[in-house]
């Protein structure tokens, strides 16, 4: 059959059904970046959404948002909380809801349609719902726990019943707690979630979680029990007040729009020993595990189970008053199992299981048949050492058999960065289907992929990409999750830009963001970790944080939220710097009881003095310098013209004072002439232009003379060289460093079993872990081409400018923006280079061309050149022009 013949029985079958032809459609509704969130802490939220289309050119004219407090009003007669009417308007990211006031507990249904360019309109999208939490004043229970003189106050059970009189009502739980928790109810768990609530300051900052608990509520009388683990409430910590973990709770029923609690935490609650406790006291290298008796772990949690233990009364803790507040990113979740691939003997009742790759995660071991009360010991690590033996890294477990039938070890509130684990107390090996591991992280989605024509880029992007699944749990990013589990400035700063380039974290980082805010002491000062449990080391480098990567949060989701919110903080901490500067530069600080040493770079291959007072004092002037810069942009984006002008002058005599004081013009070096020394100064504008020349070629000089081509940098001049690489092209420079296979390097790293990048490049240590992560961004704005606009932020507008190394043929590079999946794959034929480029509907995308094209293709058009950027509407597109080896001055 002729294919228009098909096309107008089809169309004429939709028509005749009823339906109507759309060629564009909207999807993927988020609520501050969230799907569908049960509790949020904004009455006034931001809500999102994309659009997809068939067409070229398609942009989004208009939209409509309705919003209902019940899905059964969501229709444009019967809304009754917001009906936005047709507003002319390309907005489809982080729009203001300007509706009725809502209320806590409340539930809010919503859906969009829009209208395109030539006045058409969509269908409505799918339906969406957001929750609004509890605010602080309506929460009317108290703290509780387990006393110790009535058991094991380390992991307890809370109990309490309630009665539904019937099914009609919806039911939300509310969830505080100090420590980690889990909620069941008549013996379900109310979610997939673990170690719930994310991370926060705790003696600043308690979060609570929301569950839609109705599907699991029966009729008459129900069980809830809550379970506990310390998780960083532990004490000596800041704010922990008890032995053990604690939970606020509450129970609110909606019915017919009107609120009814009808549980809260308080003494009539009772409490008893789970059989679980902890290993370790969280402090570096201390992390342990858990302990765990099997003949007192309950067999379920239902109500018959319930009733056959022993409960005796909860106990209210006075806490010392903190903010109770939504946790505002995605809860951890368990997405995929991995099972051992090897259990080998290393002696008599001791085994060794490996899993396969490095991870962050949870165990699960099934045993063969024990003895009441035999003890098997679990310890776990990165790597082994020269023996064949785990290297000691303060991770362990122990299981208490109780004797009856099949018995399995499985974490609940801890766990472990490991590859192997040895198994110590068993006369024969668990069977190697029985050992599993199930890594955890941060419930993001994945925003990026990239390949080319190198398998070994490939390689290094892969293991880069999954060592931040391995970093990024608990709503903060980690320097590693099996010695000190803390969330470092410095290695947040080093590689925020690749970290939300690959992945969707904007709620992520307002959690982080949030913590970073409580730690800011009264006179400005700030730590290098948050939450800041103790003191740890780091500079001003890992001090400044919340000033660049609230501004790369914008940057990369068009999410002003936070510079918005902790501006005041950013000038806090600028203002806390300056008092420590001497002739305007600034000197090392004190060490204090939430902060020591006093870091430039760090993590530098061998040979290279990173403590040297040179390097230490040139680069953190230099990130002052980013900061003042940033801070710039910042109050611009604000309206703050005055602060603007203000940090734009001192970063200009910032400049001129490091330019007199680190600049040697006899040797044309900076500092101790190692790479971040030669490049940083290049990047912030401290060398003037006259001297780029001469400082580039020093560094390519030292490059290639003093490190044999590689790259010689640590956690902080990775990221720093990255990024000047990228903005003036020198990708042979990058390209060339990361093909070394010898120490120190990537394919190092890769050729000796990493499947994470390490610590150390020499790979003592840590083997999972956030130093050099950094380079990731280079794949995507370098060979992939994509870089976002800083004046369009959230991809509103993108640059594409493929950078070329010589040896790679082709690339595929995706980045899911806030408006959509964007798309550019090239390959270079015959001098030319062809750009397949898939822009999503409200994302305009500017490729730049290289000064030798004098035209180009698009879409099968030859076209003169008349300006450097082709500008190209949404759609699918493809770009031709010809290559030229030669490296090109940029025109971003």
């Amino acid at each position: 059959m002729p294919q228009f013949v098909s096309i107008l029985i089809l169309s004429a079958m939709l028509t005749g059904a009823g339906c109507t032809f759309r060629s564009f459609e909207v999807f993927d509704l988020r609520c501050e970046n969230l799907s569908n969130p049960s509790g949020i802490e904004n009455a006034a939220p931001h809500l999102s959404w994309k659009i997809k289309s068939v067409e070229n050119g398609t942009r989004q004219q208009a939209y409509q948002i309705l919003a209902a407090s019940d899905l059964r009003l969501l229709s444009e007669e019967k809304a009754d909380l917001w009906n936005t009417g047709k507003v002319t308007s390309p907005s489809s990211v982080m729009t203001a809801y300007a509706g009725k006031p809502l209320s806590s507990c409340s539930r809010v249904y919503w859906k969009v349609r829009v209208w395109n360019e030539k006045g058409d309109a969509s269908r409505w999208s799918d339906e969406a719902f957001f929750g609004i939490g509890l605010s602080e004043s309506d929460w009317k229970g108290d703290f509780i726990g387990l006393s110790r003189e009535t058991g094991n106050p380390q992991s307890p059970l809370l109990r309490t019943q309630f009665d539904v009189s019937d099914k009609k009502s919806a039911l939300f739980l509310y969830v505080a707690s100090l420590g980690y928790h889990e909620a069941y109810i008549n013996g379900a768990k109310v979610s997939d979630d673990v170690l719930s609530p994310a991370v926060s300051q705790l003696d600043k900052r308690v979060l609570f979680c929301t569950y839609d608990v109705s599907p699991y509520v029966r009729k008459g009388k129900n069980d809830l029990v809550i379970w506990l683990g310390q998780g960083w409430y532990r004490p000596g910590l800041p704010g922990v007040t008890h032995d053990g973990p604690l939970a606020k709770v509450q129970l609110e029923e909606w019915r017919d729009g009107s609120r009814n609690t009808i549980v809260v935490s308080d003494a009539s609650w009772k409490g008893r020993e789970s059989g679980y406790s902890s290993i370790g006291t969280w402090r570096p290298h201390q992390f342990g595990g858990e302990y765990v008796d099997g003949a007192s772990v309950p067999e379920d949690l239902t109500t018959a189970s319930l009733d056959r233990l022993e409960w005796h009364p909860a106990i209210k803790v006075e806490v010392p008053e903190r903010a109770v507040s939504a946790q505002m990113t995605e809860p951890n979740r368990i997405r995929e199992t991995i099972d051992a691939v090897d259990v080998r003997a290393m002696s008599d009742s001791i085994w060794v299981a490996d899993m396969g790759k490095t991870l962050t995660g949870r165990v699960e071991i099934g045993f063969p048949t024990l003895q009441a009360g035999q003890k098997i010991d679990m310890s776990y690590a990165d790597r082994l050492n020269d023996k064949g033996d785990l290297v000691n890294q303060g991770q362990r477990d122990v299981y208490v058999a109780s004797g009856k039938g099949k018995e399995i070890f499985r974490n609940k509130f801890n766990s472990h960065g490991f590859r192997f684990v040895k198994i110590s107390g068993l006369a024969e090996p668990p069977a190697k289907e029985a050992v599993k591991a199930y890594p955890v992280h941060t419930d993001y989605r994945t925003a990026s992929s990239f390949q080319c024509s190198d398998n070994d880029m490939n390689a290094i992007h892969d293991m880069i990409q999954y060592t931040f699944r391995c970093l990024t749990f608990g709503g903060y990013m980690v320097d590693c999750p099996q010695h000190e589990r803390l969330g470092y400035g410095g290695d947040g700063n080093a590689s925020t830009e690749t970290a939300q380039t690959m992945f969707d974290l904007s709620p992520l980082y307002a959690n982080w963001m949030q913590a970073w805010a409580d730690c800011i002491r009264e006179d400005g000062g700030m730590p290098h970790t948050a939450p800041n449990p103790y003191k740890a080391g780091g500079g001003p480098y890992w001090c400044g944080f919340i000033i660049t990567a609230s501004w790369r949060t914008y940057v990369n989701y068009g999410d002003a939220r936070l510079i918005e919110k902790y501006y005041p903080e950013m000038q806090q901490w600028l203002g806390y710097a300056a008092k420590y500067s001497v002739d305007g530069l600034l000197k090392r600080w004190p060490d204090t009881d939430y902060r020591n040493w006093y870091l430039g770079d760090w993590a530098c291959p061998k040979g290279i003095d990173q403590r040297a007072e040179a390097s230490v004092d040139l680069v953190n002037n230099c990130f002052i310098v980013e900061c003042y810069r940033t801070m710039e942009k910042i109050a611009r984006s604000l309206g703050k013209t005055e602060d603007a002008e203000k940090y734009a002058v001192q970063k200009a005599q910032l400049q001129q004072l490091i330019q007199k004081q680190f600049f040697n013009a006899e040797e044309n070096k900076y500092g101790t002439a190692t790479q971040i020394d030669l490049v940083y100064p290049m990047l912030t504008g401290v060398t003037p232009d006259s001297l780029i020349g001469k400082v580039a070629d020093r560094l390519y000089l030292e490059t290639e003379k003093t490190y044999d081509g590689h790259i010689a940098c640590g956690l902080v001049g990775i990221p720093v060289l990255t990024e000047w690489a990228v903005k003036n092209r020198a990708k042979d420079l990058i390209y060339s460093g990361l093909k070394k296979r010898t120490y120190p390097g990537y394919l190092y790293m890769i050729d000796n079993g990493a499947v994470t990048t390490w610590e150390h490049w020499d790979g003592t240590r840590s083997r999972i872990h956030n130093c050099y992560n950094g380079i990731g961004s280079w794949f995507y704005q370098a060979v992939g081409g994509i870089i976002p606009d800083e004046a369009h932020p959230g991809y509103r507008e993108v640059f594409i400018s493929p950078q070329i190394p010589e040896g790679i043929d082709w690339a595929k590079t995706t980045k899911e923006t806030p408006y959509g999946t964007l798309i550019v794959d090239w390959r270079s034929e015959a001098n030319v280079l062809h750009i397949d480029i898939t822009v999503p509907v409200g994302c305009k995308a500017k490729a730049v061309l290289p000064e030798h094209a004098a035209g180009y293709t698009l879409d099968g058009i030859a076209c003169e050149r008349k300006a450097d950027i082709v500008e190209i509407e949404s759609g699918k597109h493809v770009l031709s022009y010809p290559t030229n080896k030669t490296d090109i001055a940029s025109n971003l």
